[in-house]
C-alpha cells in the first residue's frame, strides 16, 4: 500500500521544508484589508511581522479548497492508496472536513488525526507517525502512542497587549476598554481538555506575571518530571523576552528539551506582537 503523509503551514514549515521529510503539505490562508497570501509561501514570517507593525488586521483560513483537490488528485494519479494527515486541528479551522470531503470526492481512503492545536506538536505528530509505520508498528499500537503525545500537551497563549485582539473583534469594546484600564493579560490555554479550542486559563495584572502563572501551570502539568519533555517558546518578534523564560524554564524544568521559535503566521494574525506562547508535551 502506497501512503502519503500530508499536513499544513500551521507547523510553522514551508512546502519545501516538509518535502524534504517525504511529507506533503498545503498553506493556510492569511488575509488582511486588501489580499490574501499563502501561508509561508508568499507570506515570510518576517514580512508578517512587519505588517503587524503597520497595524494591519488580520483574518485566517483552512487551505484553498482547490489547492488541496488539486494535491490530492496528484497523490491518487501517483498511486498513492492512503492519506494520512494531520491537519491543524478541528477547533480552530474546517482543515479536517476539507481533507476528508475532498478524498472522499477522490475515492481516496484517508485517516485524519485531529492534534487539538497547531504549530509543533502537529509537525512532530506527522513525523512520528510516518516513523512508526517505517519501523513496522501496528495501527492500534501507532493510535495509542498518538492518543499518549496529544494527551500530555498543553498550549499557553499569552499577548503581550490587547490589540491586535481588539483590532479582530475577538473582544468586546468594553471588555477591550477595562482590561487596558486594569492592565489584565490573560493566559489562554488550548489542548484536547478544551477540544482544541482556546479558552482561557486565568486573567493577571501584568504580562511578566502571567509568564509566571503559565509555568505554575506547566508544574501542574508535570512537565520536566521525566526526561522525554519538548518545550517550544515561540514569539511575535520578542526575542529577548523569550531568551529570559528559556533560562527560568532550564531552571524549573532542567530535564525537558527547550526550543525558542518564531510564532507560525497564522496564530500570530491574531494574538499580535509581543505575544509569547508556550507548546509543551512529551515525545513517547
Amino acid at each position: 500500500m502506497k501512503i502519503a503523509y500530508v499536513t499544513d503551514s500551521g507547523t510553522g514549515k514551508s512546502i519545501a521544508q516538509h518535502a524534504k521529510d517525504g511529507i506533503v503539505s498545503v498553506p493556510l490562508q492569511i488575509s488582511d484589508e486588501n489580499r490574501t497570501w499563502q501561508d509561508r509561501e508568499t507570506l515570510s514570517v518576517e514580512q508578517m511581522i512587519a505588517l503587524l507593525h503597520e497595524g494591519h488586521t488580520f483574518t485566517t483560513s483552512q487551505p484553498s479548497y482547490g489547492l488541496v483537490e488539486e494535491c490530492f488528485s496528484s497523490l491518487k494519479q501517483q498511486g498513492v492508496d492512503l492519506i494520512i494527515a494531520v491537519p491543524i486541528c478541528n477547533g480552530l479551522s474546517g482543515t479536517i472536513s476539507t481533507f476528508t470531503s475532498i478524498a472522499e470526492n477522490l475515492d481516496l481512503k484517508i485517516i485524519c488525526v485531529d492534534c487539538y492545536v497547531t504549530a509543533v506538536l502537529q509537525d512532530y505528530l506527522i513525523h512520528r507517525i510516518r516513523q512508526a509505520l517505517q519501523e513496522g508498528m501496528d495501527p492500534l499500537e501507532i493510535q495509542v502512542l498518538c492518543d499518549k503525545i496529544i494527551t500530555s500537551a498543553n498550549t499557553l497563549i499569552i499577548p503581550e497587549t490587547l490589540d491586535q485582539l481588539i483590532r479582530g473583534g475577538r473582544l468586546t469594546p468594553v471588555a477591550a476598554k477595562l482590561g487596558k484600564l486594569l492592565k489584565i493579560t490573560p493566559v489562554l490555554q488550548i489542548s484536547k481538555k478544551t477540544s482544541g479550542r482556546i479558552d482561557t486559563l486565568d486573567k493577571v495584572r501584568t504580562f511578566r506575571r502571567a509568564l509566571s502563572r503559565a509555568m505554575e501551570q506547566m508544574s501542574v502539568d508535570h512537565v520536566g518530571e521525566e526526561d522525554d519533555w519538548s518545550i517550544t517558546i515561540a514569539h511575535v518578534d520578542h526575542p529577548d523576552m523569550a531568551e529570559t523564560l528559556k533560562q527560568q524554564m532550564m531552571e524549573k524544568f532542567p530535564k525537558a528539551a527547550i526550543d525558542i521559535i518564531p510564532l507560525c503566521s497564522p496564530v500570530a494574525a491574531h494574538t499580535g506582537l509581543g505575544s509569547i506562547c508556550i507548546q509543551y508535551f512529551r515525545k513517547f
